[in-house]
């Protein structure tokens, strides 16, 4: 794992741009605000057979959207978000860049600021991401690194809220692989109240100066090697897929045989409590981190969490670059 995102202010100054790196980059107020604008937005376009804001608060706008790596939820949730909201999207991968060809990220970045308002970077490299929120000069919003995830467990929170009311107070467990939707899970948990209670084999903790961060802010965070300990009365039981695209043959069978005992079947859900919700980021491999009879069941909520990528993520662009007003984008 690469050092944590800490170099770049999120929200600099009135002037500068609000960048969305890190969900400890943002206070836990601001975060709340974000997702009450996103539930509401949610809220006043359901039930439109086109389902745009009604003011279109965006309109004008442009968002750059920056892959490096293959995407389906980040870029069809932030393609169609800007554009529900009046503004439009421009997709753009290194291969169709001169950063492909080796110009770099400081040049692209002051580059793109001059034609977009706001850019999304989806990238193999934390580096790239921190070298793009330094040089550019429109809000910067991480849709992946290996280090975080931010934007999905924005989702995750909507989601439970959804499903039972207020997530301050209430636990989740983790079992799987120390990755990066987990660095972010253990961020949210602080800053959004919750109990975490993480499953990992030994050596696929999750990154020490994380741990470390969550204890000093005060967070109810803990990590164990046992995955039952860590769902026993869970009210959400969290996983991921184990293999990365990255992985070679070997590391991949090395990986399922270090995690195959954090697989999230019908006995691993048994000891949650007995409404728990299960939630996975997609996409699922069935049959290795969870059993199809979990991923298909009642108790599963995967795809009103896809779902919720989409409004989350209106909720970040409306903060990012609405300005002064972007707390308005929750009302008609």
């Amino acid at each position: 794992m690469s050092a944590a995102l800490s170099t770049v202010s999120p929200t600099q100054t009135q002037a500068g741009p609000r960048h969305f790196l890190d969900l400890k980059d943002l206070d836990a107020a601001t975060l709340r605000q974000i997702l009450d604008v996103a539930r509401s937005m949610k809220t006043m376009q359901q039930g439109r057979r086109f389902p745009l804001h009604p003011r279109l608060p965006l309109a004008g706008r442009m968002l750059g959207i920056i892959l490096s790596k293959p995407s389906t939820r980040t870029r069809v949730s932030f393609e169609v978000g800007i554009r529900q909201l009046g503004g439009d999207a421009i997709i753009l991968t290194p291969g169709e860049m001169q950063l492909g060809r080796g110009e770099t990220i400081a040049d692209t970045a002051r580059v793109l600021s001059r034609f977009v308002d706001a850019l999304v970077l989806r990238t193999g490299k934390t580096s790239s991401l921190l070298d793009l929120a330094k040089w550019s000069s429109v809000p910067v919003i991480n849709g992946l690194t290996p280090r975080s995830h931010p934007v999905q467990i924005l989702a995750d929170v909507l989601t439970f809220e959804e499903h039972r009311g207020p997530v301050k107070g209430r636990t989740f467990a983790w079992t799987g692989d120390g990755n990066n939707v987990l660095v972010s899970l253990i961020e949210g948990a602080v800053r959004f109240g919750f109990k975490l209670r993480a499953a990992t084999p030994p050596d696929m903790r999750p990154p020490q100066d994380v741990l470390d961060w969550a204890t000093r802010e005060g967070g109810a965070v803990e990590w164990t090697a046992d995955p039952r300990e860590a769902v026993k009365g869970a009210d959400c039981v969290v996983t991921d897929t184990w293999i990365s695209m990255s992985d070679s043959e070997e590391e991949a069978a090395t990986r399922m045989a270090k995690l195959e005992a954090y697989q999230v079947n019908p006995a691993l859900m048994a000891l949650a409590a007995p409404n728990a919700l299960f939630m996975h980021c997609l996409p699922a491999h069935i049959g290795e981190e969870v059993t199809k009879d979990v991923f298909e069941g009642p108790q599963s909520v995967v795809f009103d969490e896809a779902e919720n990528r989409l409004h989350a993520q209106k909720g970040v662009l409306a903060w990012a670059m609405g300005g002064a007003d972007w707390l308005s984008f929750g009302k008609e």
